[in-house]
């Protein structure tokens, strides 16, 4: 495997209880993870505190992957990933918000997509037919990633993830990311093999350098002055 660090930054709202946990969770992975002597010189986890634009400066050229997963339909990818592309960095995100933009100008060979699509989703909210634990009891990875959350892997206190843990099976995981986990797995594997081949991956780098011009504030003034506003540019002479 090609080595990889992979870099979160986040905020909670003082009330948001799972948030909170999810943030502890990642630390408490990432402490066992960087002092395993099998993880290094392969993998790294670290967590940038008090996520603001002056970390987002210093990451954006850095990073060779964009993680975009924000559940299809729900419109929660903001304009990080522009950002990201602007800076040569390759998209493995699901079909939602601005990465379906992305994938329009790059194609599908410069960008990893995976996941339910937004009809796929919302049929589900509509439907029915969704169960947590089917995933739970089908795929042995997501089994043991659950039942570490409560046996005491990342914490002496069984209790301290539960919510996550409820969150995902007894609440019938609302953002279906069991659903999408398989998915997910295989396109991290793709982006493994295209990063093999340094070539191709600094060519892919640059397609989404090449396109990321639709995503400058100008086009989107310029439409909103045609489109909303029906404004006419004033020539001064």
């Amino acid at each position: 495997m090609a080595p990889r660090t992979f870099i979160f930054g986040a905020k909670a709202a003082p009330g948001y209880h799972l948030a909170k946990r999810v943030i502890k969770l990642i630390n408490n992975v990432a402490a066992q993870v960087n002092s395993d002597p099998i993880c290094q010189e392969k993998l790294k986890i670290v967590f940038l505190e008090n996520y603001r634009v002056s970390l987002a400066e210093k990451i954006f050229p850095a990073a060779e992957v964009s993680e975009q997963i924000s559940t299809a339909s729900k419109e929660a990818s903001g304009t990080g990933n522009m950002k990201f592309m602007m800076n040569g960095a390759l998209t493995i995100g699901t079909l939602d918000g601005a990465n379906i933009e992305i994938q329009e100008a790059v194609g599908l060979d410069n960008i990893f997509i995976f996941g339910l699509t937004s009809s796929e989703v919302l049929n589900y909210y509509q439907v029915g037919g969704y169960n947590a634990w089917e995933m739970y009891h089908r795929d042995h990875r997501i089994k043991r990633v659950l039942d570490q959350l409560v046996d005491g892997s990342y914490n002496h206190s069984k209790m301290e993830f539960e919510t996550i843990f409820q969150t995902l099976l007894h609440h019938n995981d609302e953002f279906f990311v069991l659903r999408d986990f398989s998915s997910y797995a295989d396109a991290q594997h793709k982006v493994d093999e295209c990063y093999q081949d340094r070539k191709g991956w600094l060519t892919k780098s640059v397609v989404n350098i090449a396109h990321s011009g639709r995503f400058s504030s100008d086009r989107t003034i310029q439409e909103y002055a045609t489109d909303i506003w029906g404004a006419q540019p004033l020539i001064i002479e």
